[in-house]
């Protein structure tokens, strides 16, 4: 019988895939070797290599292009060094952290409307229908998260990208207490699944507009869940 990783063996696998990267003297833009020799240089079977490459991934740190490969990203440094920003996480409050998201998601899925591109249009369908297959709280929010850093990537702009990263971490970093769930996943009406599609349906439609109200509404959505206000 199969056995889920325990998060720490996951964490460890994407340390490891990190020190490589950095030990390996990989700068931005090189491309990593193929899975069949990472899995090899690291000593970790394949599914445990593609969970630290979708964490690497949703850390900025790297980005897969379909067909072409993996690639270092200019995150691998900050991502590697990012004290400050887990401390400042620390130091925050889950309603501020969620005013800050309220703040700059809503203009980078603006962004997104206009400069995203055929594949990061795809890129964020797939996280979609994988959110909505997950069979686990904890799945569902690796594709989430997936989800919005797509729409990040797609607004084809580095800074932005780079901002949702470091929000990304302190995000990570902040203390948000326990999360009670009534089920073992999301059910198949779950809220975030419409409004997710509200926000890809603009951004496909080239409506910048449209993607920024449907991200606000989305996020005050998640705001309200949290915090039984809008």
């Amino acid at each position: 019988m199969l056995t889920k990783p325990e998060p720490s063996d996951q964490n460890d696998a994407a340390a490891r895939l990190r020190a490589f990267i950095v030990e390996g003297g990989y700068e931005p833009g090189d491309r990593l070797p193929p899975e069949r020799e990472l899995t090899g240089a690291l000593a970790m079977g394949r599914s445990m290599l593609r969970r630290a490459l979708d964490q690497l991934e949703r850390d900025g740190a790297i980005w897969r292009h379909v067909g072409k490969g993996t690639f270092v990203a200019n995150g691998i440094a900050a991502a590697g060094g990012a004290g400050g920003l887990v401390e400042l996480g620390r130091q925050l409050t889950p309603f501020r952290m969620m005013r800050a998201r309220r703040c700059i998601e809503p203009a980078i899925a603006r962004e997104a409307a206009m400069n995203a591109s055929g594949e990061s249009m795809t890129r964020m369908r797939l996280a979609m229908e994988r959110a909505r297959s997950a069979s686990n709280w904890e799945d569902y929010e690796a594709q989430d998260d997936h989800f919005h850093r797509t729409i990040a990537m797609g607004a084809d702009n580095l800074l932005l990208l780079s901002l949702f990263d470091q929000l990304n971490q302190v995000r990570r970093a902040v203390a948000w207490g326990n999360v009670t769930r009534d089920t073992i996943r999301p059910d198949a009406d779950h809220q975030s699944f419409g409004e997710h599609e509200a926000i890809a349906t603009a951004i496909e439609a080239r409506d910048p507009d449209r993607a920024y109200e449907a991200m606000r509404l989305h996020l005050g959505s998640v705001n309200a869940r949290l915090f039984d206000e809008g």
